[in-house]
């Protein structure tokens, strides 16, 4: 799978997401109706439907919001691997979500052959990305418009939780994990996925969030790295754009 491809052709990215508000009672009590009805029934009895909801909300696009895109690019192949990454945060989702897509479609325009790449990308970032882009009234891009129509085979996603499959459909691993085996430092090593949440809407954390999110990002690189075996980037070969 990973021999014919180009790594200067893949756009690495993840997306750190939140609840849409800070506070269950904060919902409309429709909102709330809706929330029951899609995930609240699951809730155990000796959790308050205000905890559940903060830390279940983020994983639902429907319930949640992007706070961060995060992109990374190999800009250089050969013995030292250079690695760009850039990353659209910040509280106003529109602009984050309008960023990302006018990147991504220059990035396509001036190369045709370019694939993402993610952790969990073809059931998470990517229909995440496109249900909020038509949440907000914004417009999908040519390229993610195009992924409704193709096979997932065809798509031109490229998940790194599917590299370790070997056919076996029912395996899940997180990308902790899937780093561990491959002796790649762990992205996790000052925020997890469930503290998401608490750091944004209680910690005002914004800049902690994204270079969390960087971490993911460059994580998922190295693993490409490793299972086509070629060596890891260095450090010093990582450039951050503003």
């Amino acid at each position: 799978m990973l021999e014919n491809i180009k790594l200067t052709d893949v756009l690495f990215i993840d997306i750190e997401t939140v609840p849409n508000v800070s506070d269950f009672n904060n919902l409309t009590p429709y909102e709330q109706e809706l929330w029951e009805e899609k995930k609240g029934k699951q809730r155990s009895e000796d959790e308050s439907v205000a905890n559940y909801y903060f830390n279940n909300a983020a994983i639902f696009a429907e319930f949640g919001k992007i706070i961060c895109i995060s992109v990374g690019r190999i800009t250089a192949e050969g013995m030292f691997q250079e690695f760009t990454l850039r990353s659209f945060y910040g509280d106003n989702e529109v602009k984050i979500l309008t960023d990302f897509t006018s990147f991504l479609q220059e990035q396509f325009k001036s190369n045709r052959n370019i694939a993402l790449c993610g952790h969990n990308i073809r059931e998470f970032d990517v229909p995440y990305i496109c249900r909020r882009l038509i949440m907000n009234n914004l417009k999908l891009p040519a390229y993610l418009e195009s992924l409704q129509m193709k096979k997932p085979w065809e798509a031109g996603l490229l998940d790194s939780m599917d590299f370790w499959k070997f056919g076996d459909y029912k395996n899940y691993i997180s990308l902790k994990l899937l780093a561990f085996c491959l002796g790649i430092p762990s992205p996790k090593d000052d925020i997890s996925g469930k503290d998401v949440g608490k750091v944004y809407w209680q910690e005002q954390g914004l800049e902690r969030i994204k270079t969390y999110c960087q971490k993911d990002v460059l994580t998922v690189a190295q693993i490409v790295l490793k299972l086509k075996g070629i060596s890891l980037i260095s450090e010093s070969n990582i450039r951050i754009v503003n």
